[in-house]
């Protein structure tokens, strides 16, 4: 198998998605039908209408498969039942995520010796408190062990998978926005933010790894300054009601936005975009930011920095202080924030482009196979 013989049929698996998984998988599918493989995706159906797989006349097929965010044993028993039918056929099955991964890997399972080649991406470090992080250490070593191939977003992730497997590679991730449909002074009025206050862009689900927490408490140091800070986060998720009680009780302006389909034109009204993360692996937002040239400022965690090179301000995770004061040195010093902008953008060009995400896949695919073929 080449990268230029056509005619895979391939499976992409994912379970429930809000975000950059999401975004991904999308991106890898449309890669792929360009390069003339048949794609179909195995997802809930929340997520076909929130990421728009299979929409008319880009070829991709979508078969439902209700894949939850947590353990269901009954529900996951079912997934994998339909998973094995809808992967009868494929010459590959690649799963996202560990929840997706081990569905997956069950279902294939039932296909016994006629199996396709199994690829797993992992999109995520495993969080929470020491005996939940061990049980999913458990089950990424075996799902680890049962996959052709394994690939993982960021350095950290393959440090990590390669205890188990040596021959676990890096993943590649692309995103770039598009041109903004509206003008900087036309977004910062509808978010009621005037040219005279300066505004502090968050991207990102509303989940505790984004440590939308952290900004709160740093939009808090900077209450009073002048010009007036003003922070916006575009994103919903699960920590809504906790970040809004934190919001009553800080002096400092943060605004929740709920999910946005306007990144781009947020991204150019903003005066400095920030990413407070606790962990993060190849960050969609993070890219994006970066190829739209705005000040960037994130968290030293996961693949941030290898992400960010020079483009951006790297912090320390967790400290609100350190945010806080990053923030300030960007808004006293307009020469910095110009330097910052120019070197979000050298480094946007420098990023993996969704060619060279499909070339890798393909790769990784031909290694599976290959694997697959001498067992």
């Amino acid at each position: 198998m080449t990268e230029d013989d056509g005619g895979l049929r391939v499976c992409l698996v994912l379970a429930t998605s809000t975000g950059g998984v999401g975004r991904h998988v999308r991106a890898l599918a449309a890669g792929l039908q360009h390069a003339h493989h048949s794609v179909v995706v195995l997802a809930p159906a929340a997520t076909r209408e929130r990421f728009g797989f299979a929409a008319p006349g880009d070829g991709t097929e979508f078969a439902p498969i209700e894949i939850g965010s947590g353990l269901r044993p009954i529900a996951d028993f079912h997934a994998a039942a339909r998973l094995s039918q809808s992967a009868r056929g494929a010459d590959v099955v690649h799963a996202h995520g560990l929840r997706a991964g081990v569905v997956t890997a069950v279902a294939l399972r039932r296909l016994g010796s006629r199996r396709p080649a199994f690829v797993v991406t992992l999109h995520n470090a495993m969080t929470g408190r020491r005996l939940r992080r061990r049980v999913l250490s458990f089950v990424e070593a075996r799902l680890a062990r049962s996959a052709d191939q394994i690939v993982a977003v960021s350095p950290d992730l393959v440090v990590g998978l390669r205890k188990t497997r040596p021959d676990a590679d890096r993943a590649l991730v692309a995103s770039r926005l598009p041109p903004p449909a509206a003008g900087r002074a036309e977004t910062r009025a509808a978010l009621g933010v005037d040219e005279s206050s300066t505004l502090v862009l968050a991207i990102g689900r509303l989940h505790r790894q984004k440590g939308f927490d952290i900004l709160v408490a740093a939009a808090g140091l900077l209450a009073g300054v002048a010009p007036a800070v003003v922070f916006v986060v575009a994103g919903e998720g699960p920590m809504r009601a906790e970040l809004e009680r934190l919001i009553v009780q800080s002096p400092g302006d943060v605004r929740l936005l709920g999910d946005r389909a306007d990144i781009a034109e947020l991204a150019q009204a903003a005066d400095v975009v920030v990413m407070p993360s606790r962990w993060e692996g190849w960050s969609l937002a993070a890219a994006e930011v970066l190829s739209a040239g705005r000040p960037f400022l994130a968290s030293a965690v996961g693949g941030l920095p290898e992400l960010v090179g020079d483009g951006g301000i790297l912090v320390a995770a967790e400290d609100p202080e350190a945010l806080a004061d990053a923030i300030r040195r960007v808004l006293a010093q307009p020469t910095l924030a110009a330097q910052l902008a120019t070197a979000a953008l050298a480094r946007a060009a420098e990023l993996p482009t969704a060619d060279d995400v499909t070339s890798s896949v393909l790769a990784t695919y031909r290694r599976a196979v290959e694997r697959r073929m001498s067992r």
